[in-house]
């Protein structure tokens, strides 16, 4: 089993690597063009993919974590909040009522 493991790691760990690194947009990549980078992997795959990982690609740093929706609006990040807080989501269910207060799909209802 050991055996097996010690085959299929750097294999799973290559073909991840490579796909990855094909599929990054050009101004994404650091260092080197995609095609060496996509070489290094294929002839090096432990090496390669381990430094595609780590040196290859822009990532966004991890401190800063996840936010919601970023860049949106004036330069400050909105952040997704619930429904029921959101005035635009509040908003749009006024929308489907009529005068009658009723909702539209309702309303042919006697």
């Amino acid at each position: 089993m050991l055996r097996v493991l010690m085959f299929l790691v750097p294999l799973a760990l290559s073909v991840y690597a490579f796909i990855d690194c094909i599929s990054t947009k050009d101004e994404d990549i650091r260092h080197m063009p995609k095609p060496l980078w996509a070489i290094l992997v294929l002839l090096f795959p432990l090496v390669g993919s381990i430094s595609w990982l780590i040196a290859g690609k822009k990532r966004s740093p991890a401190a800063e974590g996840w936010s919601g929706m970023r860049g949106a609006g004036g330069g400050r990040s909105r952040q997704w909040v619930a429904p029921d807080d959101n005035p635009d989501f509040l908003k749009s269910l006024d929308d489907d009522t009529k005068d009658d207060g009723r909702p539209e799909d309702k309303r042919d209802e006697p």
